[in-house]
């Protein structure tokens, strides 16, 4: 799954929950930014970029998504 995949999977997730997921690229580093749900962030890398399965488990937990659920 690259980085687009992910905020396309998010804004799924996020829709069925009533929650709008945020992009801000402004708040990162070179081809990083920010994700926003809700109250929770986590950093994205380069979205055309995969992510690897530790990093994304990393994210999620961050953003205090369940896997299974994603």
């Amino acid at each position: 799954m690259n980085g687009h995949e992910f905020l396309k999977k998010l804004r799924r997730y996020g829709k069925s929950r009533g929650l709008v997921p945020e992009f801000v690229a402004r708040q990162g580093k070179g081809s990083h930014g920010t994700v926003l749900l809700g109250q929770h962030r986590t950093t994205l890398k380069d979205r055309r970029k995969e992510i690897g399965k530790g990093l994304l488990a990393k994210m999620l937990a961050d953003l205090c998504i369940d896997p299974n659920d994603f």
